[in-house]
């Protein structure tokens, strides 16, 4: 199975960059091929193709379906198991994000909240502390975002990706509505103050001096 030049430039590449993403080049080469497949590859195809040996295969299959990052199928009449990666690449994004919320993000967010009971008495652990707090702030933040991201299907996601300096602008007009309403409402609760100040003077004073 020779790979075309167009295919092979992709999936060299995709392998280089895998081991700066946190996975081998191995890994990184078979989701490619997959990725571009315009069908489901067996495990001798993918090693035929990237030239790579069936162990290495099997590992890097099986890393993929610990990401839950390539579908397993079976075909009529053979025993061999077929892979191929998912066909929405919004799907693609959701799972890697899901995927490193629970490996990298949730573990963080743990020692954070357990960091954050304790009573530190040290000056310097009070300090740390509280810089602990922003930064658990921050990630439970993101992790709400990722949260309402994963809910998202693919045509919405895709609408808010597109959106981009657009969010920002929506949200300062917002802010700009918001500062206009508070500042009316102070205006008018002073001009109310100011205009009921003589009735509570006229309660003050005696009866003769109303008149």
């Amino acid at each position: 199975m020779n790979l075309p030049p167009l295919t092979q430039r992709f999936v060299l590449h995709f392998g280089e960059m895998g081991s700066r993403w946190g996975i081998n080049r191995t890994v990184g080469q078979i989701y490619a091929l997959l990725y571009v497949s315009p069908r489901a590859l067996n495990a001798d195809e993918i090693g035929e193709a990237l030239a790579f040996s069936r162990s290495n295969v099997s590992m890097g299959l099986k890393e993929l379906q610990s990401w839950n990052l390539v579908r397993l199928q079976h075909l009529p009449n053979d025993r061999r198991e077929y892979f191929s990666a998912p066909e929405d690449v919004w799907a693609i994004f959701r799972t890697l994000a899901e995927e490193r919320r629970k490996r990298e993000i949730d573990p963080t967010l743990s020692m954070l909240r357990d960091a954050l009971m304790e009573q530190p008495a040290a000056p310097d652990d009070i300090y740390a502390q509280r810089r602990m707090k922003q930064m658990h702030d921050l990630i439970e933040l993101m992790t709400g975002w990722l949260a309402d991201v994963q809910k998202m299907d693919s045509a919405t996601l895709a609408s808010l990706m597109k959106m981009g300096a657009k969010v920002q602008k929506l949200l300062e007009a917002k802010d700009k509505v918001a500062k206009t309403v508070k500042a009316g409402l102070t205006g008018r609760t002073v001009a109310d103050t100011v205009a009921a100040q003589p009735a509570k003077l006229a309660d003050k004073l005696p009866d003769e001096d109303r008149s």
